[in-house]
């Protein structure tokens, strides 16, 4: 009986190659990947019966115990069996298939082996079939197929075979002589085939697994580099790059992208009738449009682009979606249809989905801007009329004991506020205007306090054009003239520090006054504290602005002690500015 191994071993290379070269097949990887549809199901039957009927036709015909025929044949002797791999085919479609295709594949093979005649045709025929059934329930119950279990499986099943032969296989002591014969070869061969036909499938699906992840990995990275062209919003310059970062890193022969009216760009083949700007040419764009529903087309009638010469021939395109509404498209063309595979429609739409949340995201985001922008220009509106009221009150009090004084700092309060309603629709203005401010309000204060206050600026060279948010400083020097030296009899000095360290500009305003409370000196800046002379709003809208232009990455500092004096220190970062200062 062994010198029927190499013979079978021969059978089960034959299939084996086969089964590799059809693994090579995307069409086939992706039926045996896949949740099998009922066509899917109907494609694993034909293919599984198929290998058990070229496993019939290669078969080895044993005539009592000699070997009759070993190669292709379409029928054999009533007195002759067959020992080969039909079961091999079934078993391993039942377990990857389900029940249907273990039942279809195990009809076609056993219907096959039946007509081939034989006195084991009916023996051979319904343990085919059985097999199919069993391996189709087992495939159904068990969640992972190892390649142990289906040589496990295998084996058993063409054991059943020949216990099936002995029971229904006449006359009997043929048969036994029979299954003496070919039956240890057939169970550890058909055992050997199952292992490497398993391994082949695993390879084959581990194989598609680094493709899927190497396709995760890329749509990460487009999202990843298109991110700061999606921040700009869709538009014809921010699509145009995006449209290249995903012509580079994908299959596509063409990509594009429309907004709900126009397309925005269009880059790769085609381009000479796809252009920006205009209505999409194809039916299919619009389709997805009105729809918001993903669209696949596999031929130029699908695409229906009115132009007869353009060489697309397949595309997918993408609704994009921002809460609910369809505000444009991702379209990915082919000039081959048949590089529009599964991978291919993953990868679109997987893109397709993360750049809807990316356009969501800028969305919130530009309406968190808008929100922020508003309160911040709440909050100034708050310290103008303060401002005004301290700087009238100062003015009033000179028109009577010097009234061309009084006029000067009229046109110097005029030229201040003029200044500040061409700036008002700005977060930002340059450090020298800041500045400026100070000493026009400086000015007005000593005017009517003659050498009550020395005031004292170090400004690092360099730094006037930096941009901070406007009324930075004169709040807080405000507040060290009121409450750091109310009745106070000796002379104010205030010392503003402005210097740069570390990529941040640093202001530092020191004053040598009465100082402030520990009870107060805690919740400044946190909350609204009351106060006699204003409103109290002064260091908590500072606070509040810094917060919401800079997040984390600016603060705002006091340090006081009763008595001696109060030191406030703002941080605000140089760099990654938000806004532009007009000069």
């Amino acid at each position: 009986m062994f010198y029927l191994v190499p013979l079978m071993l021969e059978k089960v290379g034959i299939i084996l190659i086969a089964l590799f070269l059809l693994s090579q097949i995307k069409s086939f990887r992706q039926i045996v990947q896949r949740k099998h549809t009922r066509q899917d199901k109907i494609m694993l039957i034909i293919l599984f019966g198929a290998f058990g009927v070229f496993s019939n036709y290669t078969g080895i015909e044993i005539n009592h115990t000699s070997i009759e025929h070993a190669g292709w044949y379409s029928g054999i002797d009533q007195e002759s069996a067959i020992a080969n791999t039909r079961v091999l085919g079934v078993v391993i479609g039942g377990l990857l298939g389900g029940p249907a295709v273990g039942v279809g594949a195990g009809f076609i093979a056993g219907l096959h082996r039946y007509l081939l005649g034989g006195f084991t045709a009916f023996s051979c025929s319904v343990s085919t079939i059985l097999a199919g059934v069993v391996s189709g329930y087992l495939g159904a119950k068990r969640k992972k197929i190892t390649e142990g279990f289906a040589v496990a499986i295998g084996m058993t099943l063409e054991l059943v075979q020949m216990l099936v032969i002995l029971a229904t296989a006449k006359p009997f002591e043929k048969a036994l002589e029979l299954v003496q014969l070919i039956g240890i070869p057939m169970i550890s061969v058909n055992g050997l085939g199952m292992m490497l036909f398993m391994h082949i499938i695993h390879l084959m699906k581990r194989e598609e697994e680094r493709t899927l992840a190497n396709q995760t990995d890329k749509v990460f990275s487009i999202a990843d580099q298109t991110l700061p062209y999606f921040r700009q919003g869709l538009n014809v310059e921010s699509c145009e790059q995006i449209c290249k970062l995903i012509l580079n890193m994908t299959d596509a022969d063409a990509v594009a992208i429309t907004d709900n009216q126009i397309v925005l760009s269009h880059v790769g083949m085609a381009s000479d009738h796809h252009t920006p700007m205009s209505k999409p040419e194809t039916a299919l764009t619009r389709k997805v449009l009105e729809s918001g529903k993903i669209f696949v087309a596999t031929s130029k009638e699908d695409i229906a682009c009115h132009h007869k010469d353009c060489p697309l021939e397949a595309a997918i395109v993408i609704p994009l979606q921002v809460k609910n509404r369809v505000a444009g498209t991702l379209k990915m063309y082919y000039k081959d249809p048949e590089k529009l595979d599964q991978i291919q429609r993953q990868l679109a739409t997987g893109l397709a989905s993360l750049f809807s949340t990316q356009l969501e995201l800028v969305e919130a985001e530009r309406q968190t801007k808008l929100l922020k922008d508003a309160k911040i220009k709440a909050l100034q509106a708050q310290i103008h009329p303060h401002f005004l009221f301290n700087s009238l009150n100062t003015i009033s009090a000179l028109c009577r004991t010097d009234p061309e004084k009084a006029r000067e700092l009229l046109l110097e309060l005029s030229s201040f506020f003029r200044g500040n309603l061409q700036g008002a629709g700005q977060l930002f203005v340059p450090l020298k205007t800041e500045i400026e401010n100070v000493k026009a309000y400086l000015s007005l204060v000593q005017a009517r306090f003659p050498d009550k206050y020395r005031i004292h600026f170090q400004i690092e060279p360099n730094l006037e054009k930096i941009p901070i948010p406007p009324f930075l400083l004169q709040p807080i020097v405000e507040n060290s003239i009121n409450y750091g030296f109310p009745g106070s009899k000796q002379k104010g000095e205030i010392n503003i520090r402005i210097f740069t360290e570390q990529q941040k500009l640093m202001i530092v305003i020191e004053d040598n006054g009465k100082g402030i409370p520990e009870e107060k000196l805690v919740v400044l800046g946190t909350q609204i504290v009351e106060s006699k002379k204003g409103s109290g709003t002064a260091i908590f809208n500072i606070c509040q602005r810094l917060k919401g232009i800079y997040g984390d990455r600016a603060y705002l500092t006091l340090d006081s002690k009763e008595n001696q004096g109060t030191s406030t220190t703002i941080s605000i970062p140089i760099s990654g500015q938000e806004g532009i200062v007009s000069h």
